[in-house]
This record gives C-alpha cells, structure tokens and sequence, in this order.
C-alpha cells in the first residue's frame, strides 16, 4: 500500500509538471535567431518569446471551457521589430516606467540617459531591454532569460545582469527577476503584458471589473511623471479597494484621468515592499475568466491602453482599438530615484535585486 501510495504521489507530481517546448520565431535583421518557448500545463499555455523576454500569449479556458488567447501581441517578429510604442509582453529596463527628464543621481554624480516620451525617459529608452534579444534555457516548468547590460548602456553605470524566469504551474504564471551589478546603479524590471479577459481582439476592456489592493496612489503631472504626493484613493475614481467596472468612472470629470486620458497610474499596495501579496484581480463577465495578480513589489501600473488606437492588428489578425487592453506592471514606482521618500530603486555590487509576480487565470461562473 505504501509503495503505492508512493507511485500515486508521483504519477500526480508528474501530471502537474508543465511541458515545455521551443521552436523558431524568427530572425533580426542582424541574423540572429528569435526563438519562441511553450509552456503547457493542464489548463493554461504560455507563450514566450526570446525577442525582448516578452510574454507573447496566454491561452486560457472561458467559463464553458472555451479556450481563447488573452494576451495583446503580434502574430511574428515583424510585427515586434515595427511596433515601438506598446511594449506587447516585454520585460522592460534597465528602468521599466518613467523617470523625470532622463536623470537621476548616485553618490553626488548625475547621470543623464535618452529621452523618448514628452521629454522623460520612458521604459529604458528607445533601446531598452525590450529590443535585446535575451539568452534563454530551458529550467523546470518553464524557461529562464538572461541579459547582460554593460556598463554605459543608455547613459546606466555598472554592467547589470538581468535574469527573468517564467514557469507555469496549473493555473499559476511565476515571473521571477533578479539582477546584479558591478557599479551603483538604479533599476526597474517589469513585465509589460497587455490583458483582454474576453479575448485579445474581441473589443474593449471596459465592462471589465477590477480590483486594486491600494489606500494610495502616485498622482502625476502633465508629462506622467509622479508629483511625490501619495493621497488616498478614497472618495476618487482611483478607488478599486472594492471591484469596480473599468469604464464605469474611467472618463469621470478628474484632472489626473485627463493627463493620462485614462487610468495609468501606479497604485502603492497595501502590505510590505519584499513580501508576497494581492495586488489586484480582474473578472470579465461575460468569458467568467479571471485574473489575479500577486507580488513582492510595492506598486502596480494599472494602464488601460489609452494609446491604442485600431492601427494595430493582433495575434488573431483583430486590430486593438482604444482601451482594448489594460496591463498590471508589478514595480517600484515611477522615477523613484528622483523621490527620497519612495521606495529605493538603488542596486550596489554585492546585492542582488529580486521580486516576483504571479499571474494566476481561472474561472468565475
């Protein structure tokens, strides 16, 4: 019996492990090869591509088993290398978001790094990490990517190297970060996935409903860049401590909704910074599909893909229009190296930067 019980156990410890595949994508201009991995559990199929780490698609069941792709992205690589504004699935760097005119300072030196959006820098910069292709292996249940930053790249000190691991286990999508360096230097790592729990391709996302874990956000000013203030949420359309639809104060009378034409803001989540917590859930009512995002780090970017405008076509051959996809990007906040009082985003030889996000799809009949 105890053999048995022992066979069992390992039968069930094998079903659970995802399968794990890869094959070509395509290739740069440069020659180099782009490779696409599959990640395969009972439920639940992910696809990653080595072309800026990026989470290609997430296919996932609907509430009558209806299995049907929920993640914005492009059908090839060609669609990847022509598009520069969405950042479709990428692991963006060296700092993911925005910081204030491209500057910071370390130990008394200012450094200054390209600009690419209204003046600021914005996601690492017009060649960030989510135009590299990364280094990748296979680990158990999914696939590990690395990069190595040199020191220098984009205006950053010290050679960064960045390792971002996705695996899959059920309905559980783990992305793990970790980054060292050989100078002071500040990063930001985060994942840019677009979500549409109908379907990416099947309209908008705002009869979506969505909760956010956060008493405080991070205001903005006129170019997106966080004033410093951390006002409470309640009493304003940025209150989702209880699940509102998207689009039901999304267009409300708010100055903060008129900058970013939208929500796309970070919101400070309750819990400590370093430690696994809720960060928001998502329910599309109609699918019943699900999404919860949980973290390790102390602010979420809920963006409601304000900038797309139907000139895009998708996986599916759809094009996205305006708020056809909303991304939660798990982060310090926005130019932090900037704000004292915010959390630090300061990496020093010898330490190793690290945090995870999961992204967990069901069903909610």
């Amino acid at each position: 019996m105890i053999k048995q019980a022992m066979l069992a156990a390992g039968l069930i410890a094998m079903t659970m492990q995802a399968e794990v595949t890869k094959a070509p994508f395509g290739t740069m201009p440069d020659g180099k090869a782009v490779d696409v991995y599959t990640l395969k559990d009972a439920s639940i199929e992910v696809k990653v591509i080595t072309y800026g780490a990026r989470l290609m698609g997430v296919i996932a069941p609907d509430k009558n088993g209806k299995r049907a792709d929920v993640a914005l992205g492009h059908p090839d690589l060609a669609g990847y290398l022509a598009d520069k504004s969405t950042y479709f699935g990428a692991i963006v760097g060296r700092y993911g978001n925005r910081l204030a005119k491209g500057q910071f300072t370390i130990d008394g030196k200012q450094y200054q790094v390209p600009v690419n959006n209204n003046g600021q820098s914005l996601h690492g910069g017009a060649a960030g990490f989510d135009s590299k292709i990364w280094d990748a292996k296979l680990v158990k249940d999914g696939v590990e990517l690395t990069l190595v930053s040199p020191d220098g790249d984009q205006g950053y000190p010290g050679q960064l190297t960045a390792h971002v691991t996705y695996t899959l286990h059920g309905e559980d999508l783990r992305i793990r970060y970790s980054a060292t360096t050989t100078a002071p230097t500040v990063t930001n790592l985060t994942n840019h996935a677009y979500f549409n729990l109908a379907g990416e391709g099947v309209g908008t996302i705002l009869g979506e409903t969505v909760m956010i874990n956060a008493d405080h956000y991070t205001p903005v000013d006129s170019v997106l860049i966080p004033t410093g203030d951390l006002p409470a949420v309640a009493g304003t359309p940025f209150d989702f401590r209880t699940a509102h639809v998207i689009g039901e104060r999304i267009d409300a009378d708010n100055d903060q909704l008129k900058i970013a034409k939208g929500y796309d803001h970070n919101w400070v989540l309750n819990g400590p910074d370093g430690q696994m917590k809720l960060a928001a859930k998502a329910v599309d009512p109609g699918s019943g599909r699900t999404l919860t995002v949980k973290t390790t780090q102390p602010g979420v970017q809920f963006y409601t893909g304000n900038f797309l405008d139907g000139t895009l076509t998708g996986t599916s051959g759809r094009s996205y229009p305006f708020r056809s996809g909303m991304c939660f990007e798990t982060q310090h906040f926005p130019d932090s190296p900037n704000h004292p009082s915010f959390p630090s985003t300061l990496l020093k030889p010898g330490q190793t930067m690290k945090s995870e996000t999961v992204f967990s799809f069901g069903v909610q009949k």
